[in-house]
């Protein structure tokens, strides 16, 4: 298949802050949550038409909060990425004018990279601690927390926090997570049918697709019932073709056929129109056929989009995305139909 390029795009929103945006979750009826460095939060309840600033979390002036996980208009926690007790979550239920500290990493060489609800648990990925990845789990809306027991790690491997988006929860609450390194990718899945390798079904399987290196690997992994999606690529160098597989049973991966053109750090799917996007620093690819193919997507002067509208995006949450120095953009509906 022919490389190609599709007219889609993203109407740019005032988000009254420069702070670098990777968290984002849309939970319905015009309700979104983003975050980001500097202890940065921010909220929305008319659609993204206002983008409301909400108070710091105490002691989190200077936290990069790369995930936020959202429940309605007044319930949210959103999670700080850094080593030891610098990965933080704090949890608010009263949309944003207060904050509680619920949870704080308890491995000093510990680093946290995503947090997802499934509706019932709360599951929090961070990179390797004593030669094992570490996935805690909440059943309490993060009162306490219970560790899984993981396969081993291979020297190097980590996660990416990205966009909070390298851990996925498929519809019947099985987890998935993808990995990258001088070794390789991998993805590590719940599989309550195969032959597991921990006590809570947790095995790992190696990616080549993805490539090798320090700044290589699986970025983000989306998931629509039993399809799961895996994009990424080199961060180091976004211009490269970036690595792309999908599942059709989260057990057996494929490559790409054509990959997205570049680094992708996220990736989602879009319902209505069928479609995965997957964005990054350089660009916006869409698929129309389960991730086999992707075609970028670019800039319509006859719609009078931004000439950027591409590009310069970290995390999905659909229909919003958002990136560096405040971006925040939202998906124009209409416009994947052509």
């Amino acid at each position: 298949m022919a490389l190609g390029c599709a007219r889609a795009q993203w109407d740019i929103e005032t988000s009254n802050t420069t702070a670098s945006l990777r968290g984002i979750d849309s939970v319905g009826g015009g309700v979104a949550w983003a975050s980001g460095t500097n202890g940065t939060v921010l909220r929305t309840e008319d659609g993204g038409f206002e983008w409301q600033t909400c108070a710091v979390p105490p002691g989190a002036e200077h936290l990069d909060f790369r995930g936020v996980q959202a429940f309605d208009a007044n319930t949210a926690i959103v999670m700080s990425s850094g080593k030891g007790d610098l990965s933080r979550l704090y949890k608010t239920t009263d949309g944003c004018a207060s904050w509680k500290l619920v949870f704080t990493n308890p491995d000093a060489e510990g680093f946290w990279d995503a947090l997802k609800s499934d509706g019932k648990d709360l599951i929090l990925l961070g990179d390797p601690v004593g030669g094992s990845f570490v996935i805690e789990r909440s059943a309490d809306g993060g009162g306490t927390w219970k560790r899984e027991h993981l396969p081993p790690s291979v020297k190097d491997e980590g996660a990416f926090a990205a966009s909070n988006t390298s851990l996925a929860i498929l519809s019947d609450g099985v987890a998935s997570f993808g990995t990258g390194g001088p070794e390789g990718a991998r993805v590590f899945s719940q599989c309550r049918s195969c032959k597991n390798v921990s006590p809570e079904g947790w095995s790992a399987q190696p990616l080549g697709m993805f490539g090798k290196g320090a700044a290589a690997g699986i970025f983000s992994i989306g998931a629509e019932t039993t399809h799961l999606v895996a994009i990424g690529g080199d961060y180091m160098k976004p211009d490269q073709a970036g690595g792309a597989a999908f599942s059709e049973d989260h057990v057996t991966w494929k490559a790409a056929q054509t990959l997205p053109h570049g680094y992708r750090s996220a990736v989602a799917y879009e319902a209505a129109s069928k479609s995965w996007i997957a964005v990054g620093p350089n660009g916006t690819d869409v698929s129309t056929d389960g991730g086999r193919n992707w075609k970028a997507l670019r800039p319509s002067a006859a719609r009078h989009e931004a000439t950027d509208a591409d590009r310069d995006w970290n995390a999905l949450s659909l229909p919003f995305v958002v990136g560096p120095r405040g971006r925040i953009g939202k998906l124009n509906a209409e416009a994947l139909k052509h």
